[in-house]
């Protein structure tokens, strides 16, 4: 089982799209509750370091950075979002989309990257801790989702290529 890493491009939306569904699903990746349209997502999320991991030419996972401000200052810092398909994780299919996108926003210039991971995604917790993110502080009640408060673990990884 090979897993390549590409960009991502528009043709891979339907996929990407199922893939996002399912983690709207698990209740815990997103404080989304419905999947937007390609237009609205395209705008969301940075044009650079956007990728796809495939097997046999299956999108599989995918990993994008959106800024984390509008303001200048803060162009070199972005919010990472990565998701697996329910199908196959557990396979490292996150670990290597997050080391692409770490090492090709680094070519890009960014100097800090950012995730705000749900208390209890310990299994993507556990993989930005990995991959060299350190827990920056814990966002208590942060947001409600059907109902319920969730608390966020706020994640960044400083760039030590990037000055």
């Amino acid at each position: 089982m090979e897993i390549v890493v590409r960009p991502l491009i528009k043709h891979d939306w339907g996929s990407v799209s199922e893939i996002y569904k399912e983690g709207i699903a698990t209740g815990i990746a997103t404080f989304e509750t419905e999947c937007p349209n390609w237009k609205q997502w395209n705008v969301k999320y940075l044009q650079c370091c956007r990728f796809v991991a495939t097997i046999e030419d299956e999108v599989v996972g995918f990993a994008v950075l959106s800024p984390a401000s509008k303001r200048k200052v803060y162009k070199g810092v972005a919010e990472v979002s990565v998701y697996v398909s329910e199908a196959f994780r557990g396979k490292h299919i996150g670990r290597k989309l997050l080391k692409v996108l770490i090492n090709e926003s680094e070519k890009e210039g960014l100097w800090t990257l950012q995730a705000g991971i749900f208390s209890e995604n310990n299994t993507s917790i556990n993989l930005h801790l990995k991959c060299g993110f350190r827990t920056i502080g814990v966002r208590e009640k942060i947001g409600k989702l059907n109902g319920k408060w969730h608390d966020n673990h706020f994640l960044e990884r400083r760039s030590k290529i990037v000055k």
